[in-house]
């Protein structure tokens, strides 16, 4: 097995923890995705981070373009690898 992840970027903790529930129903994700927030450098103002949602694909089976559409319904995007 391979070691795919896919990291979609989202712009709130709100948008993330949304998209994430959303995950299972629409892609069939067993496994919960990571949520991380990710601030530059600085940055204690929680408005200014972004928030990631990490996960993992070791049997490559998620479609990168029916990622970036779905996180794109949160104004997010899916990060290139």
């Amino acid at each position: 097995m391979s070691d795919v992840r896919h990291v979609l970027v989202l712009p709130d903790r709100d948008a993330a923890e949304e998209a994430a529930e959303a995950l299972g129903g629409r892609f069939g994700v067993d496994e919960e995705p990571r949520l991380v927030r990710d601030a530059l450098a600085g940055e204690d103002d929680a408005e200014d981070a972004q928030w990631l949602l990490l996960l993992r694909d070791e049997a490559a089976r998620l479609d990168p373009a029916e990622l970036d559409a779905f996180a794109a319904e949160w104004e997010g995007w899916r990060e290139e690898p």
